[in-house]
């Protein structure tokens, strides 16, 4: 993907879409439409790795995601150091889809610069709203699919993020005190923070991750209605491939241990998943 230079302001990490655990852009998507999808990516990253910067103070991290979001909605014009924002700007003047996606990111962003426990699952998913489904909304706006989409969409890229914190709970934990795991079901296990930071996961820690899965596997359930909700045949291929790899992940974090090592899908779950999906897509079934 095309990356605008890096700013003053911005705390680049090096990582970028080839890092992500699923596609992001992927030559699935139409091919006039990936450098919209670039640009949204690319100031996603960039303010992602705002609030992930361990060495920056809650306060600075606010501070600078706040004058990306306001070049955004165009309360600040010409700063040189918030061209990602100026270019999703522009992008949501050639597409017609709203910078509000973008905005409920950075939203996001801010919540993880000051709030690092989540009560419950509700208090979660409120999170995984902001983080999380205006991805999917995104790219259904861009590929002019029907809003009737957004549930299903909202359920896919929920169920994404909790798999991805399940992946992350060791580190997340270590490097930036966040916990994102429902902490009435941690005490309900008598789980603290220390089981995060042991060398195996403890088996209250187990049944809290396998609580979250459970939590998955119904939001995947209702993801699974999206690829045929799709009129665009590739959107629908990518979104069936994800589908699949999602449930994939479930399968194989139920089976390893996610303190011990990060548990990863394999290249050949990305060819299975991804050669099943395309055909699925095709024949939208």
């Amino acid at each position: 993907m095309n990356k605008t230079p890096a700013s003053d302001v911005e705390i680049p990490t090096g990582k970028g879409a080839g890092d992500e655990n699923f596609p992001v852009g992927s030559f699935l998507l139409p091919r006039k439409l990936r450098p919209h999808v670039a640009i949204f990516y690319n100031l996603a990253r960039a303010t992602d790795d705002i609030a992930d910067n361990g060495e920056l103070t809650p306060e600075d991290k606010l501070s600078r995601l706040d004058r990306f979001e306001k070049a955004l909605t165009c309360n600040v014009m010409g700063d040189p150091d918030l061209q990602k924002s100026y270019a999703v700007a522009q992008s949501s003047e050639d597409t017609g889809v709203p910078v509000r996606h973008s905005v409920d990111l950075i939203h996001a962003f801010k919540q993880d610069a000051v709030k690092l426990r989540y009560n419950d699952w509700d208090d979660l998913m409120g999170y995984c709203a902001l983080s999380a489904s205006p991805v999917g909304r995104f790219l259904l706006d861009l590929h002019g699919e029907d809003p009737a989409g957004y549930p299903s969409s909202d359920a896919l890229c929920n169920a994404l993020q909790v798999l991805n914190h399940l992946q992350d709970l060791r580190n997340d934990y270590r490097t930036l005190d966040r916990i994102y795991l429902p902490g009435d079901w941690m005490a309900e296990q008598g789980v603290t923070a220390g089981d995060l930071d042991a060398d195996a996961t403890s088996p209250g820690l187990r049944a809290v991750i396998d609580r979250c899965l459970d939590g998955c596997d119904r939001l995947l359930e209702d993801a699974r209605r999206l690829p045929v909700q799709l009129e665009n045949r590739r959107l629908r291929m990518e979104a069936s491939v994800i589908v699949r790899l999602a449930a994939r992940l479930t399968v194989l974090l139920r089976e390893g241990d996610p303190v011990a090592g990060r548990v990863e899908l394999t290249k050949v779950d990305f060819l299975d998943c991804g050669v099943r999906g395309i055909v699925a897509g095709l024949l939208r079934i």
